[in-house]
């Protein structure tokens, strides 16, 4: 049974970085918020990886039970894990901006950063840039109100 075992680390310390390495395209560091979306996207891809490599490598793991339970549970994960992505059904307000922080970065990034040689792009990739820059600015405001407002409201009730 430690095959399985290390099978499961393996399963769960990839998608662990698979979560990581999503952020390594944000602008800057400070615009690196968790983001339940980008959770539930590497829950799809650790749950995908789990039955593409349990299905290359079935000549290794030989109890049948075992492998049909790490399959189903992939299933599950990967369904829910992709309704919660496609619904959006438990991002609310702070999450949201959060969320949506480090997909702005990117755009900054790749805006910045592009081999731009058109003019009218190089404009447009300008435009992008500083609308960004001011809507991170205005979601991390926004961030910190709800935040002080719940805390508030927090302490009200005790």
């Amino acid at each position: 049974m430690s095959n399985y075992r290390l099978f499961g680390a393996m399963i769960a310390t990839s998608t662990a970085v698979m979560l990581l390495l999503m952020y390594l395209n944000t602008y800057a560091i400070d615009h690196v918020y968790w983001s339940e979306t980008r959770f539930y996207m590497a829950l799809v891809m650790g749950a995908t990886m789990a039955m593409i490599m349990l299905s290359f490598m079935l000549g290794m793991y030989k109890n049948t039970k075992t492998n049909v339970a790490i399959f189903a549970t992939s299933v599950a994960v990967f369904a829910g894990s992709l309704y919660l992505v496609r619904s959006q059904e438990t991002v609310e307000d702070v999450s949201w901006m959060k969320a949506m922080i480090p997909h702005h970065s990117i755009a900054i990034l790749t805006s910045e950063r592009a081999e731009i040689t058109d003019p009218r792009v190089r404009e447009l990739a300008g435009q992008i840039i500083e609308t960004q820059k001011k809507e991170i600015a205005e979601m991390k405001r926004l961030i910190a109100d709800l935040e002080d407002e719940e805390t508030n409201a927090l302490a009200l009730k005790h």
